[in-house]
């Protein structure tokens, strides 16, 4: 009987725990570098296998885990070799499945450095302004779902919601593994472009949403409008009114910066003076994926900024309101 994918995983990410797997994932282009490097061609460890995902040969893995790969159609036949599909991370102390690299189909599911930075914001806010019992958490554009986990795992025990939400069903297939790998029970998960198919009152929503302008227009990747902020500008704008009354928005997003200017953080402030929310807004890095620079669309753009946005919806949504203290 074949397995259903996340049933799988989550078989796979025990295993791994139990073996003492750890595998920390780099961007993209440092892979790259690391995986062209001499001894790198054909992997001889469980790191090699699924964190490098190098072809691997079938008597390098037990027999149960070459059941669950083979099973659920978790990996792959490279002339004699083998390759894993599925790559895991660790992240706080817990395990994620996600895509392989390279992730280059347009349903892939990335992890990568943004993650740890978003985990790292999430868990920050709620350490300096933590939830009550309760809690209703959505996790929009959840990929793999790490941030809305980090949150749960962040809150009180017992009564919190999760809502793990993506349009990619390969994301959410990946998140019902990762969620049953924290050990979290009350989670649900809904397959939606954005809000559309879903409600409100959330204490909390959480978004690292795809930020640049992908020629292909890859779900993980291409963020659409200006620059790729279309997707973040959306999120702000159509998550307020979702938010319970003092509820938080905690965004993890890009910003071109063009001639000095972040269009994307002047847009969002004043939407959110308009509607009277207090916030706040920072750059986490000032230089994320340069190499994007040499792409036609970024012609006129002179860095990529990481950026953290926090709104708070009032009790009443309307009039002035500036940054939070």
């Amino acid at each position: 009987m074949t397995l259903p994918v996340p049933d799988s995983l989550v078989l796979l990410g025990c295993w791994l725990r139990q073996a003492g797997y750890a595998f920390t994932t780099v961007t993209p282009t440092t892979h790259g570098r690391v995986n062209v490097r001499r001894g790198a061609e054909v992997a001889s460890t469980l790191r090699d296998v699924f964190g490098w995902s190098r072809p691997f040969p079938a008597d390098l893995l037990p027999t149960a885990p070459m059941v669950w790969l083979r099973d659920s159609g978790l990996v792959a036949q490279r002339g004699e070799l083998l390759h894993s599909k599925v790559r895991f991370s660790t992240l706080g102390g817990q395990l994620y499945a996600h895509s392989a690299y390279p992730t280059t189909a347009a349903d892939a599911v990335f992890f990568g450095p943004d993650t740890y930075r978003f985990a790292a914001l999430i868990e920050a806010e709620l350490a300096r302004q933590p939830l009550p019992d309760g809690t209703r958490i959505l996790d929009i554009g959840c990929g793999a779902g790490p941030g809305g986990i980090a949150a749960a795992l962040a809150s009180p025990a017992g009564r919190t919601e999760l809502l793990l939400a993506d349009i990619n069903p390969q994301a959410l297939e990946f998140a019902r593994a990762n969620a049953a790998l924290a050990g979290l029970p009350a989670v649900r998960f809904q397959q939606s472009d954005l809000y559309e198919a879903l409600g409100d009152g959330f204490d909390l929503i959480v978004a690292n949403p795809p930020y640049l302008l992908d020629a292909g227009e890859r779900t993980y990747r291409h963020g659409g409008g200006p620059l790729g902020s279309g997707l973040s500008l959306r999120i702000v704008r159509e998550g307020l009114a979702r938010l319970a009354p003092g509820g938080r928005l905690v965004l993890y997003t890009g910003a071109p910066v063009v001639d000095g200017q972040d269009a994307f953080g002047q847009e969002a402030q004043a939407l959110l003076r308009q509607a009277g929310c207090p916030f706040s807004y920072r750059e986490i890095d000032p230089d994320v994926f340069g190499e994007e620079l040499d792409a036609p669309a970024y012609r006129q753009a002179e860095r990529i900024a990481a950026v953290a946005l926090v709104a708070t919806r009032p009790l009443v949504l309307g009039g002035p309101a500036g940054p939070a203290p």
